[in-house]
């Protein structure tokens, strides 16, 4: 028996040993970051960035180790755990230190990345080529004018922008806002009347062959843009030819209520962090169909592709912008963030709507990720920093939508084994990858809105760790779920054009 609780000791000093050299490595790593940037960094914002960014790194590393100090020495449970392994508790263990290291370098990585990127500079009208602003809208109502009046406020040259307004048979009003603003717009929109609902992915399709424009942009018909938000999203396609689709940067519009909130600070983290950071390998994942912008010539030859695109021999009606990133990528053309392109757009304001969204975002995530692996690790080449990005970004993904699968049996087994240590080590856990996002929210607009991320961190632990499992036994399922359900009241419905017919104004 004494023999055996020394091993146990043994093995616990061993984890101590190697989260300790861990952290050495980390620090060393901050510290010679952080003298680079001092050197190297002239102008003050610039140097206020570079001590945020290590700071930032010195609080994941401070809160990963008081977890790991808290759970492993200050608490009265760790020696009866830890005196009671057996394999499997040992087995968890250990794979559980692997993915917390694994994460850990990984968002270190990350950060340094983010931190290195620059948005693309504007383009003089000179340079500016001609390009199509394509607005699909379904069910929409009165918020389609407002998108579209806010199109016509633009500062680019109106001698080089269209406006497409696609009608995707809506049942309410919508046609009727559409016309409105093209009557109201002195020849600047062109409305498109599709006579049936075909689904956004069709209705995008129609606005990309109905013009001959050299880029085309794609904004959501619930989504307002800045004056200066089309000549930002079609800069960085001026500025390098192998650029063949942007992402623009999304903020909530309707920033009010508890949900709203914790989504903006959440979009702030996924666009100007994690879009930062892969747009510095030029391989941004999704262009999200609220901003985006593509060289029509590196799209229209795959439109066929992609409007007829099917999974499980069902047609893809959702993840439309994941994979028209995935052709661009496929074709060995870049896809690039500007984060100084905004647009700010409606989010779920309930619990309903908001897991609506996210179970269509985690199934289309799942489906794309698939396609990817088809041609991303087609070849491997350690020289070339684009590709091996892309692919670490793809497997860390990948593994970000697998846990939750992991996770359902493994918090059983942790439920049943010590309900205590899972309780603590979730809030522990919780709190660590709440203070990435908080940090970066509050470097850059709000340090109390930022507490939000806390917020969300808590909810969606509690209420939304069941979505990425269902996503995944669910995947066939192909259902839009946020897109609005035509009205049941008839005496609303609008006459539409002929069947076979796009109705131009």
């Amino acid at each position: 028996m004494l023999r055996s609780q020394k091993k146990k000791h043994f093995f616990l000093f061993l984890i101590l040993v190697a989260l300790r050299k861990l952290i050495d490595v980390l620090q060393r790593q901050a510290d010679l970051l952080e003298h680079y940037m001092e050197s190297a960094g002239k102008d003050t914002e610039e140097i206020t960035e570079n001590i945020q960014l290590n700071n930032t790194v010195r609080i994941l590393l401070g809160l990963t180790v008081l977890a790991a100090i808290a759970s492993l020495t200050l608490t009265a449970w760790t020696e009866s755990f830890f005196s009671t392994l057996d394999p499997l508790d040992l087995g968890v263990l250990v794979f559980s230190l692997i993915l917390l290291a694994g994460n850990l370098f990984y968002f270190a990585w990350q950060i340094v990345l983010a931190f290195h990127y620059r948005a693309y500079e504007e383009v003089t009208d000179e340079e500016l080529p001609t390009c199509a602003v394509v607005v699909p809208a379904y069910n929409e109502g009165k918020q389609v004018l407002l998108t579209l009046r806010s199109l016509l406020k633009s500062d680019y040259p109106p001698e080089k922008m269209e406006i497409i307004a696609v009608n995707d048979g809506s049942c309410d009003d919508t046609w009727k806002w559409i016309t409105d603003a093209v009557e109201s717009s002195g020849g600047r929109i062109r409305a498109l009347n599709l006579t049936s609902n075909g689904g956004k992915r069709n209705a995008l399709y129609q606005g990309f062959r109905s013009t001959e424009a050299e880029i085309v942009v794609t904004i959501d018909s619930d989504s307002i843009v800045l004056p200066d938000t089309v000549r930002k999203i079609v800069s960085p396609l001026v500025r390098e030819e192998k650029i063949g689709g942007v992402a623009g940067n999304i903020r909530v519009l309707n920033n009010s209520g508890v949900i709203p909130r914790m989504l903006d600070v959440n979009f702030v983290f996924s666009f100007e962090f994690l879009r930062s950071a892969q747009s510095m390998v030029h391989s941004v994942f999704c262009t999200p169909g609220a901003l985006s912008a593509y060289r029509r010539s590196v799209i229209m030859p795959f439109m066929p592709e992609w409007v007829n695109q099917k999974f499980m021999g069902r047609p893809a009606n959702i993840g439309e912008d994941r994979a028209i990133s995935n052709i661009i990528l496929r074709e060995g053309h870049q896809v690039v963030f500007q984060k100084s392109a905004l647009v700010y757009t409606e989010v779920p304001k309930d619990y309903a709507g908001l897991c609506r969204m996210f179970l269509r975002w985690s199934r289309s995530n799942v489906r794309e990720n698939l396609e990817m692996f088809t041609f991303a690790f087609r070849r491997i080449d350690f020289a070339d920093e684009d590709l091996l990005g892309m692919q670490i970004n793809l497997v860390m993904q990948t593994l970000w939508t697998l846990t939750p699968m992991l996770f359902v049996g493994s918090t059983l087994y942790c439920l049943a084994v010590s309900p205590l240590a899972f309780l603590y080590a979730s809030v522990m856990a919780t709190l660590i990858w709440s203070t990435l996002p908080a940090f970066v929210y509050a470097s850059k607009y709000s340090k109390k809105e930022a507490l939000w991320s806390y917020v969300y961190g808590v909810f969606n632990f509690l209420s939304l760790s069941w979505i990425g499992p269902y996503s995944i036994l669910t995947i066939h399922r192909s259902g839009w779920l946020t897109r609005a359900k035509p009205k049941k009241n008839t005496e609303n419905v609008i006459e539409l054009a002929d069947e076979k017919s796009i109705a131009a104004k």
